[in-house]
C-alpha cells in the first residue's frame, strides 16, 4: 500500500509514479473522461474541468520529454534523479575519505565495486561457473528440491509494496501473522516467471505473442553467452523448454487482483500439511534447504501456486528444471557481468517490455544496486546532510493536523455504527507514523563486501538480506520497524503494524517546500499524507484492526455501504481508456483510488482548519494545483501498458481526477455541466 506506481524495479532509488498519455472514452456522468495530454494537447484554451491534470500541468507537458534511458518521467522520478546526484557525492566524499566508519566506506567499496567494468570484463563469464556447476552436480528429484529451497529469497511483500512474485519459485515474506501481530510469521507466495505476470504467458494477443517471442530469444542469449548453451540451436532448443515450464508456472498463478485480495490470501497451513495440500515436491527437504525447517506453520499468499508448481516439480524433467535453473541464475545476476549480458537483458527488460530507448549510464545503476544491497547505510549518509530537524518537525505537525481531520470525518459519518466508529478512532489513536527515517537503523556489520568483487558482492548482499529476515523468525515484530528507507522517493501504509513511513526523500519539493504557501504543501504532500493514513480504513485496511490484525470489525450494514459507495469508484476508474484496446481496471485500483479520494479530502479539512480565516477561493486553487501538479508525469505506451495491467495504481493523470469528486474544487474552478470531468452532485463519490 504505496503511493506510487512501480511495474518495473528502477535502476536507481526504486519507486517512481505513473504515467501521461492520450486517452480516450465515455465518463461516468456521460462525458468524456481526462486525456491525459501530451506537449501538443496542452492547449491554452484548455478549461481546469476538461482536464485539470493537462490544465495544471500544461507548461510542463509543453517543455518536458521523457529522458532517453526512462520509460516514464515525472515529479517522483525528477526528485529521486536530484536526491540520486547527491548521494553518488557523498559515497564519492567517503571514498576519498581515510576516516570514514566502516559502515560509509562498504557503501563506497560497493558502489566502487559495481563501477570498475574493466575488473568485471576481465572476469568475464567465470563468476557464474561455482554457481553453474552446482546446478550441474544436480543428479536427482531430491537434489533439484534441495537446490529449490536453497534458492529462496525473502524477495517478496504483498501488502507494503505489492511484490506479489519473484524470479525463484517461490518467495519468502516475513511478517506478523495476520492473526497473530504478537510473533513473526513466513509467508509463501508465487514465483518462477522471468516476465513480469501470468498475463505476458497467457493473455492472447499480438502484442503479448510479440514479447513472448523476444522472452524466448532473450532466454537463449543468455545461455550461449554464459557458455551453458554451445550452439545457436542448442540455446534455442532449450529456451525453447524453459519458457514452455514458465507458461505452465503461469497456469498457477493468481491474478494481480487475487493477490491483492487479503482474504483469498489467508491460508494457514501446517508443515505436514504441504504434502497433502501439494504433492509433487518433498517439503521436508525444501524447508530444510531454504533454513526453515524450524518453522511449524506458514501462510500461503498464493494456494494454487503452491500446488501447481509443487507438481510440476514432480512432474517436469529433471534436465529442464536444470536449464531453468542456470537462465535464472544469469538472468538475475546479468547487471554485474560483462557488457554483453546487460545489453542482452536491458534489450528485452529495457527496450521490449518497457519502451525505453537508452540504458542508464553506469553511475545510475551502480547506485541502484547500493541501495538495494545496503539500503539503511545509504539511508543514513543522505539523512545526515539533507534532511534537517525542523522539516521533521513541520511534517509531523502537518501529519497531526491531517490525523485529526480524518479522525473529525469519521465523526461526522452518519452511516457507521458506534462500534465500528470507536475502533476506527482505535486505529488513528495507535497509529505510529514515521517521518524521515526509522527509529532504529538496519545494521550491516556482518556483510563481507570486497572492494574488487562486484559479483560476489551482490551474491553476499541478497542472502545478507534473507539472514536477516530469518532472524525476525526468533524475534518479537517491531511495529516501528521501516520498509521503505530514507532515500526513498514514496511513502507506505503497514496494515499488519498499523504504522506510516514517510522516507526524507519524498520530503522536498514538489511536494514539500518549507518555504512555499502551506495550501501548496497540504495539496501535495498532504494528500499524500492522507493516502497513507486513508490506507487504513480502505477496501483492504479496513480489514486489520489497531493490532494489525486481519478481522472484521465492521458492522455488516457499514460494510454493505461502504462497498456500495467504492463500487462507484470502481465505475468511474473503469471508465477511463487509456487505449482503444485497454482500460484501467477499477476494482485493481481500487485501494489507491480510495486513498487518493479520502487522502486529499482530509488533507483539504486540515488546511482549511490550519488557515482558519486566511482560507479563500485563491488559496483553494493553491491548494488543488499543489495536487495537480504533484503528480505530472510521462510515460512511454509500453510502460504504461505493464502499469495498466500488473500495478494496483492508476496512471497519475487518473489520479489527478479524484479532484471531481470534491464538491470544493468545482467552487475553485468554476466547473460547470458540460465539461468533460464534470459530475453531477449525486454522482460524486463520498466515502469518508
Amino acid at each position: 500500500m504505496n503511493i506510487s506506481w512501480t511495474p518495473i524495479k528502477t535502476a536507481i532509488v526504486f519507486a517512481l509514479c505513473g504515467a501521461a498519455l492520450v486517452t480516450t472514452g465515455a465518463g461516468a456522468s456521460g462525458q468524456t473522461p481526462p486525456a491525459a495530454a501530451t506537449a501538443g494537447t496542452a492547449q491554452a484554451t484548455l478549461r481546469p474541468g476538461d482536464d485539470f491534470f493537462a490544465w495544471a500541468n500544461k507548461d510542463w507537458l509543453a517543455k518536458t520529454a521523457i529522458p532517453e534511458d526512462r520509460s516514464r518521467w515525472g515529479a517522483m522520478d525528477s526528485l529521486a534523479e536530484d536526491t540520486n546526484q547527491r548521494i553518488v557525492k557523498l559515497i564519492e566524499r567517503v571514498s576519498d575519505d581515510k576516516k570514514a566508519g566502516p559502515e560509509a566506506r562498504k557503501v563506497a567499496d560497493y558502489f566502487n565495486a559495481y563501477m570498475d567494468e574493466a575488473a568485471i570484463e576481465a572476469r568475464g563469464a567465470a563468476p557464474l561457473t561455482p554457481e553453474l556447476a552446482r546446478i550441474a552436480a544436480i543428479k536427482d528429484k531430491a537434489g533439484l528440491v534441495r537446490a529449490l529451497g536453497a534458492s529462496l529469497r525473502a524477495d517478496v511483500d504483498p501488502l507494503n509494496n505489492t511484490h506479489f512474485a519473484t524470479e525463484n519459485i517461490f518467495g519468502l515474506w516475513v511478517s506478523p501473522g495476520l492473526h497473530d501481530p504478537a510473533h513473526n510469521w513466513p509467508y509463501l507466495l508465487q514465483g518462477g516467471l522471468g516476465m513480469p505476470d501470468r498475463a505476458y504467458y497467457l493473455d492472447n494477443n499480438e502484442r503479448m505473442a510479440n514479447l513472448r517471442t523476444q522472452y524466448q530469444k532473450h532466454i537463449a542469449a543468455m545461455l550461449k553467452f554464459a557458455g551453458y548453451a554451445t550452439t545457436e540451436a542448442d540455446a534455442d532448443a532449450r529456451a525453447a523448454k524453459i519458457f514452455a515450464l514458465e507458461v505452465d508456472i503461469a497456469n498457477t498463478h493468481g491474478t494481480r487482483a487475487d493477490s491483492a485480495d487479503v482474504l483469498k490470501a489467508d491460508n494457514t497451513w501446517t508443515r505436514k500439511e504441504f504434502a497433502a495440500n501439494a504433492p509433487g515436491l518433498d517439503w521436508d527437504a525444501f524447508f530444510k534447504a531454504a533454513r526453515l525447517g524450524d518453522q511449524g506453520k506458514f501462510i500461503v499468499w498464493h494456494p494454487s501456486a503452491v500446488k501447481g508448481e509443487a507438481a510440476l516439480v514432480g512432474k517436469v524433467d529433471l534436465a529442464t528444471w536444470k536449464d531453468y535453473l542456470a537462465f535464472h541464475t544469469i538472468n538475475r545476476m546479468a547487471s554485474v557481468l560483462p557488457k554483453a549480458f546487460v545489453e542482452q537483458r536491458f534489450a528485452f527488460y529495457g527496450k521490449a517490455l518497457s519502451g525505453t530507448p537508452q540504458q542508464s549510464v553506469r553511475w545510475k545503476r551502480a547506485l541502484g544496486a547500493t541501495n538495494e544491497a545496503m539500503d539503511d547505510a545509504v539511508g543514513k549518509l543522505y539523512v545526515a546532510n539533507y534532511f534537517p530537524a525542523e522539516n521533521k518537525a513541520q511534517l509531523q505537525r502537518m501529519v497531526g493536523n491531517i490525523v485529526t481531520a480524518f479522525g473529525k470525518r469519521i465523526d461526522k459519518l452518519d452511516w457507521m455504527a458506534p462500534a465500528t466508529r470507536a475502533q476506527a478512532k482505535e486505529k488513528l489513536k495507535t497509529l505510529y507514523v514515521g517521518v524521515g527515517y526509522p527509529d532504529k537503523w538496519k545494521s550491516y556489520a556482518g556483510l563481507k563486501v570486497d572492494p574488487k568483487d562486484a559479483f560476489g558482492n551482490a551474491m553476499r548482499a541478497d542472502a545478507f538480506h534473507t539472514d536477516q529476515e530469518l532472524a525476525k523468525l526468533h524475534a518479537k515484530p517491531d511495529r516501528t520497524a521501516w520498509s521503505m528507507p530514507p532515500q526513498l522517493v514514496n511513502a507506505v501504509n503497514l496494515p499488519l503494524q498499523n504504522a506510516l513511513n514517510f522516507p526524507a526523500a519524498i520530503l522536498q519539493p514538489p511536494f514539500f517546500d518549507p518555504k512555499a504557501p502551506d495550501a501548496v504543501n497540504y495539496g501535495a504532500i498532504g494528500a499524500i499524507i492522507g493516502h497513507e493514513i486513508s490506507h487504513s480504513f480502505d477496501d483492504q485496511g479496513s480489514q486489520f484492526d489497531a493490532q494489525g490484525r486481519l478481522r472484521d470489525w465492521w458492522t455488516k450494514e457499514d460494510m454493505e455501504h461502504f462497498k456500495a459507495a467504492s463500487h462507484k469508484l470502481v465505475e468511474q476508474y473503469n471508465a477511463y481508456k487509456p487505449y482503444p484496446d485497454l482500460a484501467v481496471n477499477g476494482q485493481l485500483t481500487l485501494s489507491e483510488n480510495l486513498a487518493d479520494l479520502a487522502g486529499l479530502e482530509a488533507s483539504y479539512d486540515a488546511y482549511r482548519a490550519a488557515a482558519g480565516k486566511a482560507a479563500n477561493e485563491e488559496s483553494d486553487r493553491q491548494f488543488f494545483i499543489g495536487y495537480a501538479q504533484s503528480w505530472r508525469t510521462k510515460a512511454r505506451e509500453a510502460a504504461e501498458r505493464r502499469g495498466i495491467l500488473t500495478d494496483g495504481h492508476a496512471p497519475p493523470q487518473y489520479r489527478t481526477a479524484t479532484v471531481r469528486n470534491l464538491d470544493a474544487w468545482y467552487k475553485a474552478f468554476d466547473v460547470q455541466p458540460g465539461q468533460a470531468l464534470y459530475l453531477p452532485p449525486d454522482e460524486r463519490v463520498r466515502v469518508w
